[in-house]
């Protein structure tokens, strides 16, 4: 009879269920009867003392396992896992019931100790050439995707199947070796940097890198941050590549040759939806053409990632004219952005011709720095994505009260906009009442966040140095307050003051600025950055 249909006879008592040696053992069939009608979140009490009995006899635990209702596994693994019970645990995911095994999901990290004696019954699943009959598990989540799975228990652990893990599962074709068989799956998010690795990370790439031929190891965000060619290379020979969906590149600067090196695995990773570049810039170990070459190498493998969304691009080294030939055979993406990032002003109008930038539903666009600036260009951006874009950010941009002018007509359109950013841009007060006058009809938009004019200012007595001005602020806000009582207007306004003195240098950050936000009353209140609902800006 299934494990699941068992049930034991009423008058059957605890004690009637004898143990060798004297020891009294607590029959795992008889803990199901009063938890069925209560809820798992407060299990009874005598379920939780037949646990703990149970437990203090590890032996005896492993060997109930075979009669153990399958409501009771998720329980008794919480406490097997947190007493340490590395014996027990052996044999429980052996025995494993359901598809996943959301390790990742418990409260707490196991240790280096437990998570071996996970991967030792792991072992013996994977022993055989063909899986053992009746045994269920197929995925061993360590990412935290269901933060209640344990406490809700058996009815939510029978539904689960963790996202991002079956996509395009390799065949035989794809990987030398490959059994027929479906391999096992585990799914973790992976980090690569310098300094001391992750200890269940490094074992776990140890491990699977010995089980290949059997495991699947599934990464659906991978994270590069400042790490070595080596290290680098160990995980990408081990990992599924096509089970990336998320790539972050932080600071790799090393040298050219990482760059150049990372392209053929880009290439692969044809289910990425997302892309993050921070801070990749040339070495200079080699000659500007040979720098170029190998970065335009890496960049070309975009072509081939058709799924891909997102493309966020921060502090990156483009050579001139180059971001153009990147983007241009790019699918459509629904969100962009671009942060400290050169380009000539030519680059921007072929922006607005590429086939990517056709659908935006978000599109950031902060510190760029443009040999010379056509408003004309960033109209033409916006203009065919009137009907789509959702949240806007032009920040930094080095607008002024005539290029703000030039691209309003197209701004005004975007009627399904909810977010949008314009702060770190120098216009006048005349400027930024129009501006609002014309968002707060915008009815689908929630909040805004607008530059201090120009009029919060004032020259420094050598007339080098823009200040910032606390009175002439006070008077801006309280002007600004009663503007927007007359516009009634529906989304919540915030404004940015610049506090830092250098107007003159090509990027800046949020740290040199602070945030007011207009509350009901009228009464402006220091707080933070608003920001999208959606995180498709955040670089």
């Amino acid at each position: 009879m299934p494990r699941d249909q068992r049930r034991a006879p009423e008058s059957q008592s605890l004690q009637s269920v004898p143990g060798p040696a004297g020891i009294p053992r607590a029959a795992p069939h008889l803990l199901q009867d009063s938890s069925l009608k209560m809820s798992i979140r407060t299990p009874p009490s005598l379920q939780h003392l037949a646990m703990q009995s149970l437990l203090s006899y590890q032996a005896l635990a492993t060997s109930a396992l075979e009669d153990l209702p399958v409501l009771l596994f998720p329980s008794l693994f919480q406490e097997a896992y947190a007493r340490g019970h590395t014996d027990v645990l052996k044999a429980m995911v052996q025995a494993w019931p359901f598809s996943c095994l959301p390790l990742g999901d418990l409260a707490k990290s196991p240790d280096l100790e437990t998570f071996k004696a996970i991967l030792v019954g792991l072992d013996l699943i994977l022993a055989n050439k063909e899986r053992p009959h009746g045994v269920k598990l197929q995925v061993l989540d360590l990412r935290k995707e269901h933060p209640d799975i344990w406490t809700q228990g058996y009815p939510s652990m029978v539904r689960i199947f963790p996202s991002g893990v079956l996509i395009d599962r390799p065949t035989g074709s794809r990987r030398s070796g490959m059994t027929e068989e479906q391999p096992f799956l585990i799914a973790i998010d992976l980090t690569i940097k310098n300094g001391a690795q992750d200890d269940l990370q490094a074992y776990l790439l140890q491990w699977a890198r010995k089980k290949k031929e059997r495991v699947q190891l599934c990464s659906r965000k991978l994270q590069i941050l400042q790490s070595s060619l080596s290290k680098v290379y160990e995980t990408l020979l081990v990992v599924s590549l096509d089970s990336i969906q998320e790539l972050v590149l932080n600071e790799v600067s090393c040298s050219v040759k990482m760059i150049f090196k990372l392209a053929p695995y880009l290439r692969q990773m044809e289910n990425l939806h997302i892309l993050k570049c921070t801070k990749v810039r040339p070495s200079h170990q080699y000659t500007q053409f040979e720098e170029w070459i190998h970065l335009h190498f890496f960049w070309a493998q975009l072509r081939h990632l058709q799924h891909l969304q997102e493309l966020h691009v921060h502090d990156v080294f483009f050579s001139d004219g180059n971001l153009p030939t990147i983007l241009r055979r790019l699918t459509p993406l629904k969100t962009l952005s671009l942060n400290e990032v050169r380009m000539q002003d030519a680059n921007l109008g072929f922006l607005a011709q590429c086939p990517c930038t056709k659908q935006l539903k978000h599109l950031r666009l902060r510190n760029l720095v443009l040999n010379t600036f056509r408003p004309e260009r960033l109209r033409a951006l916006l203009h065919p994505v009137t009907s789509t874009l959702e949240s806007l950010a032009l920040e930094f941009c080095d607008f002024t009260d005539d290029r703000l002018s030039a691209i309003l007509p197209a701004l005004i359109q975007c009627f399904h906009l909810s977010f949008f950013s314009f702060y770190g841009n120098k216009i006048s007060m005349a400027a930024l009442q129009k501006l609002l006058r014309h968002m707060s009809r915008l009815h689908h938009l929630r909040l805004g966040i607008y530059p201090a004019p120009l009029e919060s200012y004032h020259l420094s007595r050598d007339l080098k140095q823009v200040l910032y001005s606390p009175r002439r602020f006070a008077q801006v806000q309280a002007d600004l307050a009663q503007a927007l009582t007359h516009m009634k207007t529906t989304h919540k306004v915030q404004i940015c003051v610049n506090k830092d003195s250098n107007w003159s240098k090509k990027y800046f950050s949020d740290s040199d600025c602070e945030f007011y936000i207009l509350w009901p009353d009228g009464s402006w209140v220091k707080t933070r950055k608003g920001s999208a609902r959606l995180s498709a800006l955040a670089v």
